[in-house]
């Protein structure tokens, strides 16, 4: 698979960075990529972010780092988005969202709507004791 474009952004646990985080991210627009597969990856990319900021370093240092990793090639957007938090259980996390929220819920959308607009959606653990939140979004039709 060709890497049309390969980029990583690193930033501190706060809720304000995320004008920063799509800043970076609207570098990639310029792409081969159909427009509502990336607005789609946006709004994943927003709840990732968020959910990092929010839920994985509650009450850790601002000058945490979550570091996101983005790879484009003519077929998908893949994004990584590390954080340091101490990690939950992420499938159990999403059934019980995908169970209990919809798109009037007030809150906890997020998991959901990652899980509707991306192909993958992952969470795990990494040997560096970070954890590592995995979205692909396969393009609706493949880009030349």
């Amino acid at each position: 698979m060709t890497i049309l474009k390969q980029s990583t952004y690193e930033t501190q646990t706060d809720p304000q960075a995320l004008q920063g985080v799509l800043s970076w991210f609207d570098e990639f627009h310029a792409l081969p990529i159909p427009q509502e597969d990336w607005l789609q990856c946006q709004l994943a990319l927003i709840e990732g972010f968020t959910n990092a900021v929010r839920h994985a370093h509650k009450g850790l240092p601002p000058e945490t780092p979550i570091a996101i990793t983005i790879t484009i090639t003519h077929d998908y957007l893949d994004m990584k988005i590390w954080d340091h938090g101490p990690g939950f259980d992420f499938q159990a996390m999403l059934d019980h969202k995908l169970e209990t929220t919809n798109a009037d819920s007030e809150g906890g959308r997020g998991l959901r709507i990652m899980y509707r607009v991306a192909d993958i959606v992952q969470y795990e653990r990494m040997a560096d004791e970070r954890n590592c939140l995995h979205i692909r979004k396969s393009y609706s039709s493949p880009q030349a």
